[in-house]
C-alpha cells in the first residue's frame, strides 16, 4: 500500500468511527501535532494519546464535526491533504501532513486554522 493509500484509508476509518482500523494503520508511538494555542493544541505522543486526549473530545466540543477531502498528494513517504472542516461553529480549510514509515503513519501534523478551532471551542 502506498503512503497516500495508507492515509486515505485512515480518513475512511475516521469517517466510519473505526478506531481499531486506524490503530492498525498507525505506529503505536506516532506523534500528532496540532498547531495553535487553543485547548486542543500541542503534541500528542502515542496513538492512544491522540485518540483519547484529542479525537475523543471532538464530538462534544464541535458537534457535527465533518471532514471533506479537497485533494491529497504524496511524495515518497510524505502525504499532504487539503480538507474542508465543518461542524457547529466551524467552517474552515485544513492542511494535514503525514509521514509514513514501514507501512505505518509515524507523524501527523495538523496545520489547521487555529483561530477557527479556538472560535468553535469558545475560547
Amino acid at each position: 500500500m502506498s503512503a497516500l493509500e495508507q492515509v486515505l484509508k485512515g480518513y475512511g476509518c475516521f469517517k466510519e468511527g473505526d478506531i481499531e482500523g486506524m490503530a492498525a494503520l498507525c505506529h503505536e508511538d506516532m506523534v500528532f501535532k496540532m498547531n495553535g494555542t487553543h485547548s486542543l493544541s500541542g503534541e500528542y505522543h502515542g496513538f492512544s494519546s491522540w485518540v483519547n486526549d484529542f479525537l475523543a473530545k471532538i464530538p462534544s466540543v464541535i458537534p457535527g464535526f465533518h471532514l471533506e477531502m479537497e485533494h491529497c498528494f504524496e511524495s515518497g513517504n510524505d502525504v499532504f491533504c487539503h480538507l474542508r472542516a465543518t461542524g457547529e461553529g466551524l467552517d474552515a480549510y485544513f492542511g494535514h501532513y503525514f509521514v509514513v514509515e514501514d507501512g505505518k503513519i509515524r507523524t501527523f501534523h495538523a496545520f489547521d486554522d487555529s483561530q477557527q478551532w479556538a472560535k468553535a471551542l469558545g475560547e
